[in-house]
């Protein structure tokens, strides 16, 4: 049934927005027609048109979005050595010397050294890896730990921890995934696959890499499963405003438009489990305040240059020093767009968000795999981490993802972490900012909270059939949802 235009779907129940306008949660039948919803009526009412999606009792809800992906890098980590479960820096070298090279390399990816009783060494890598050029990228991919022979081939100088950051970080992250492009394209199309079959109908792809030119292969090669925006870094902002490129533009040779240009990305500064993240108080095992990347002026400057251009701003920010530069930059540019991760924020900026339009672009995930950091590293910031229902209290367009590779691609996942706070069984963690269900369903579609998908007439026909209603799960339930179909503009992309 995969590619099938659907012109009924038949004895579906409806959730999300637009099942206040509904009587009662009967099932109904919804008639589709040049990839928008033409008609709902309860079920029998209407005449069925073309091919029929029998829903049979199911829940429908609008198609899911993950507005914080770099899809290429995540497509790649499937193929990568899982560090995840590294108890050590010992085990994670360990585990590098006992798996044989992939093209003359070996790349692991997914630790975090932040809970390790031992920190790394290029010694100790050296010694379990030997001569093969061995990568080990940290789970938030702000640090990558190399041996001897990696350093080398890079032509990077070899500090005594092997570990390079940030900047020098992402670099190796580009060098890694610089894989050549038609095996690239087909791991996309598979890892694009794996999220339609979770609901997705579309992403934010912000690999750090220029975008344009591969969906523009990747459309002219028949790329269709989901709706992509794709962002601009700063080193490529002069070539995209060269090419006249404008937030909403969809790419050269996409009739369907469903792969768009988003806008400017940049990162100002690093994250919670490299210490590199800029906060107004010292990280409590360190005595680091984290690091801006991007100061003030450089952060003006480009998201003027961008906003005159007609490109839209995402910026990167993720302690609560970083958060303020970057909303002070949207007051003062009148830029329009978002703050990616938000993860700690001055109880005064909160209300900010709303005041100046800007989106919290968040991954609820994260707050779970670091609630730990934060309750001894970050112990002694003033600052709320993780503001999630504190934002939405405040009127902020709240954007749901995960960030993936950092966390995988499953909007369930992401949508679990903000409503409960909790996954594994162990007590909520910060239980005021659990966000309503309805809210964090809305952050997980196009629009966001505050301009949520609709399933009514006249609407966009991205949807998805889950077995049960979203709104009655547990938190097991809700991560664990089964997706029946997503349609794309009516367009079955998946179908169990």
């Amino acid at each position: 049934m995969i590619g099938t235009r659907v012109g009924t779907i038949r004895a579906a129940r409806i959730a999300g927005e637009g099942s206040e306008l509904l009587p009662d949660d009967g099932p109904v039948d919804i008639l589709l027609a040049d990839g928008r919803i033409a008609d709902i009526a309860p079920t029998g009412a209407l005449r069925a048109v073309g091919e029929v999606l029998d829903a049979d009792g199911g829940w429908i809800v609008p198609g899911l979005w993950d507005h914080h992906v770099h899809m290429l890098q995540a497509a790649l980590a499937g193929e990568r050595v899982p560090l995840g479960h590294a108890a050590s820096a010992a085990e994670a070298a360990a585990v590098m010397g006992s798996v044989a090279p992939v093209d003359d390399r070996r790349v692991g990816t997914g630790f975090r050294d932040a809970f390790w009783a031992d920190r790394p060494s290029r010694d100790a890598l050296d010694r379990a890896t030997g001569e093969v050029p061995t990568y080990l990228i940290n789970a938030d991919v702000h640090s990558v730990w190399l041996n001897s022979a990696a350093l080398r081939r890079e032509g990077f100088p070899a500090p005594a921890d092997g570990v390079l950051r940030e900047a020098d970080a992402f670099e190796i992250s580009r060098r890694l995934n610089a894989v050549d492009a038609a095996a690239g394209d087909r791991r996309v199309s598979a890892f694009a696959r794996a999220a339609a079959a979770r609901g997705v109908v579309g992403i934010v792809d912000l690999d750090m890499a220029w975008n344009h030119d591969a969906w523009q292969r990747r459309v002219g090669d028949g790329f269709d499963l989901l709706r992509i925006e794709y962002g601009i870094y700063p080193e490529h902002l002069d070539l995209a405003i060269a090419a006249g490129l404008r937030t909403g533009d969809p790419v050269h040779g996409d009739p369907a438009g469903l792969v768009r240009v988003r806008g400017l990305k940049v990162i100002t500064d690093g994250s919670l489990g490299t210490r590199t993240a800029a906060c107004s108080h010292a990280y409590g095992d360190d005595g680091g305040n984290g690091m801006l990347t991007v100061g003030p002026e450089r952060l003006l400057e480009l998201m003027t240059r961008a906003t005159a251009a007609g490109l839209g701003c995402a910026v990167h920010a993720i302690g609560d020093v970083a958060n303020t530069a970057a909303l002070d930059a949207f007051a003062m540019t009148g830029a329009h767009g978002s703050i990616e991760h938000a993860q700690l924020v001055r109880h005064a900026d909160i209300p900010r968000f709303a005041r100046l339009g800007v989106a919290a672009s968040v991954q609820p995930e994260h707050a779970l795999d670091d609630r730990d950091l934060v309750d001894t590293v970050w112990a002694h910031q003033t600052a709320q981490p993780y503001p999630l229902r504190s934002l939405a209290d405040a009127g902020a367009n709240l954007l749901l993802g995960s960030d993936a590779p950092v966390t995988p691609l499953d909007p369930w996942a992401a949508m679990a972490g903000a409503v409960f706070r909790t996954r594994g069984g162990r007590d909520p963690w910060q239980p005021h900012e659990r966000l309503p269900l309805g809210v964090a369903l809305a952050a997980s579609t196009a629009g966001g909270s505050r301009a949520a998908s609709r399933i009514e007439p006249g609407a966009v026909a991205d949807l998805a059939l889950c077995a049960s209603d979203p709104r009655a799960a547990d938190e097991a339930g809700l991560r664990a949802m089964q997706v029946q179909a997503t349609l794309v503009a009516g367009r079955v992309t998946h179908a169990r």
